[in-house]
């Protein structure tokens, strides 16, 4: 069986790949869709992808459950956790509008980061592979990196950033390939491969962390926030997934 870790890049899509029962058989992609990697000749039955799956129709609060219920965990690493506005607001391809909409479907009224607009492209395109291939759905899971830290870390909140200001932050990188390393699920020359043209080094880290949610998925773990996922109105579920605290 192979497995998947999936962070977006410059070049549409970071992957690492790796076969379960042989961690040394691994391979690591750019694509420029995620549907590219979902047919890869791999073919993984688990594909961990850090990006929001499952959409709001309004907003109430801080985001859907999924956020509300991680942010507290994070401590200080909670600011990564973006609000995902409602589906039209989404769906608009405009800044202006896609505020406009947000604030007219949440409650208390909220605009849209200009951090995650920049990400509504890739949103859509997840959205809409889903639903155009419901196939895909078993095999596909939520994930956000800094949670699946939390989980490496034994259920605590990291101390140092993986960026500031927008740059990579040397301590806070080594921190997390220091956990990657004492977890034991991946192999070290992975853990300090470099990254493929059209992707940065945080952006593989992003993938290497969502690899180890998507091994423990794999072999019977994984943990969802909530438990169990809820669904949207098309069917997506809207969980974000970590690894299974013991």
């Amino acid at each position: 069986m192979w497995v998947a870790g999936v962070d977006g890049c410059r070049a549409g899509w970071i992957a690492v790949v790796l076969r379960v029962d042989d961690p040394h058989a691994h391979r690591i992609m750019t694509a420029p869709t995620l549907a590219a990697i979902a047919d890869a000749p791999e073919k993984a039955e688990v594909i961990a992808v850090d990006m929001p799956i499952g959409l709001p129709e309004r907003t109430d609060g801080s985001g859907r459950l999924p956020e509300q219920l991680i942010r507290p965990l994070l401590g200080q690493r909670q600011s990564s956790v973006f609000a995902i506005p409602s589906r039209r607001a989404v769906e608009a391809e405009d800044y202006g509008e896609a505020c406009a909409i947000a604030a007219a479907t949440s409650d208390p009224p909220r605009k849209v980061s200009r951090q995650g607009f920049a990400i509504f492209p890739r949103i859509r395109e997840i959205d809409a592979l889903l639903r155009a291939r419901p196939d895909l759905l078993p095999r596909v899971y939520e994930v956000h990196p800094e949670l699946a830290f939390w989980a490496l870390n034994h259920a605590e909140a990291l101390g140092q950033p993986k960026k500031v200001k927008g740059i990579p932050y040397g301590p806070g990188m080594a921190l997390r390939r220091e956990l990657l390393t004492r977890s034991g699920l991946l192999p070290d020359e992975l853990i300090h491969a470099p990254p493929p043209r059209g992707a940065a080094q945080d952006d593989l880290l992003d993938a290497l962390a969502g690899l180890t949610v998507a091994l423990d998925i794999a072999r019977g773990g994984g943990q969802p926030f909530p438990d169990p996922p809820g669904r949207d109105a098309h069917g997506l579920p809207v969980a974000i997934w970590t690894l299974r605290i013991s």
